[in-house]
């Protein structure tokens, strides 16, 4: 990942409305490094995409301003800043064939024919449609025509490329190969991207680092494994990967370690991430890969009776919904080998968890 030096693009105090009433962006501040693949992730409405928007020109800030290299940009019109772009609907000309669709930045940017026909060619080698450029987009698959829409992007060596929900439209298989392309071209090339995305797992796979939002507010910047394995509070925790949440109060803080008490269940032991005193209600997160089961007894802090309730074959694991401390929802993960254990729907087992692996977070 790039070093965090001077911010390439900075956010300072943006905000954003459009009724003059309610906030779609609040208080963003937020900086990104030269060559830097940052995500901004978030169900629909969270403000990802009008952050994006702004960024591109498209969208006006509220408030605030907006940097590049330094410089603001917020009176600068779209066409030049510098920007690549990448839109779901691939947004190419439709009569005009793969070259010409590429030659179109260049020629506007008024470059001569010999550099123009060199960075296409380059373009096209690079997203590996080199045998396709005299073709026009109706003739090309879903993922032919992404790929043109990012050499279109790619071609005229802008400062900075934007992305926004690029992969929605294509199915599973190609979706999952192309986000796998798209971070090897960013290796290849350095090139800053902002991505906007509604897909944790397109997330997790192809970032420096994910910005999280949720009702106009970045609720946590990270890694994706800082994100996924320490989540700052209930909602990163649980809308990246899958989390088993259990509510109750805190009735004792000893450091960084806390005891909650779940009701009518008994206490658990937990991180003490974000919670601010005993007495207070906490959301607890445990990823169903960290719940052991049929730990042996004493071996680990916390150990609980439970019962299961269905089971379901996922190929290479087995996951399993069980009855745990009154909650039938809560979810274990077991690999798919000879050695796993079985488990069979309505048989009781045990199940036990470390105090690092169940995060104590503020209740929403």
């Amino acid at each position: 990942m790039p070093e965090a030096n001077n911010a390439f693009v900075k956010f300072s105090d943006i905000q954003k409305t459009y009724d003059g009433e309610t906030l779609v962006v609040k208080s963003l501040n937020l900086d990104i490094p030269r060559g830097e693949f940052l995500t901004m992730l978030g169900p629909s409405g969270s403000g990802k995409t009008t952050t994006l928007m702004m960024l591109a020109g498209f969208e006006v800030p509220t408030q605030g301003v907006i940097l590049l290299e330094g410089r603001s940009i917020d009176n600068m019109p779209p066409h030049k800043r510098d920007i690549g772009m990448v839109f779901q609907n691939y947004a190419l000309f439709p009569h005009m064939t793969v070259e010409e669709n590429l030659a179109f930045p260049l020629k506007v940017r008024k470059l001569g024919k010999a550099d123009i026909e060199t960075r296409i060619k380059r373009a096209l080698d690079l997203v590996r449609l080199g045998a396709h450029g005299k073709r026009r987009p109706a003739q090309l698959s879903g993922g032919q025509q992404q790929r043109v829409a990012l050499a279109r992007a790619l071609v005229f060596d802008p400062k900075l490329v934007l992305m926004d929900e690029p992969l929605g439209a294509l199915d599973k298989q190609l979706r999952e190969q192309m986000q796998l392309e798209i971070k090897h071209i960013h290796e290849n090339l350095g090139v800053t991207v902002v991505y906007v995305t509604h897909d944790q797992g397109e997330a997790l796979t192809m970032s420096d680092r994910i910005a999280v939002f949720n009702d106009g507010v970045i609720q946590q910047v990270a890694a994706p494994a800082e994100l996924y394995e320490r989540p700052q509070n209930a909602f990163v925790a649980q809308f990246i990967g899958e989390n088993n949440r259990l509510q109750g109060k805190v009735v004792a803080i000893n450091g960084a370690e806390c005891k909650v008490e779940i009701p009518g269940v008994g206490n658990v032991h937990a991180l003490a991430v974000n919670v601010e005193m005993a007495g207070r209600s906490t959301v607890l997160s445990l990823r169903p890969e960290r719940v052991k089961l049929n730990p042996a007894p004493g071996s680990l802090p916390n150990i609980f009776s439970a019962r299961v309730v269905e089971v379901i074959y996922l190929g290479d694991h087995v996951r399993a919904r069980l009855l745990v401390c009154g909650h039938d929802d809560f979810v274990i993960k077991l690999p798919n080998s000879e050695n796993a254990v079985q488990v069979e729907p309505g048989a009781p087992i045990t199940v036990g968890w470390k105090v690092e692996d169940c995060r104590a977070l503020d209740a929403p």
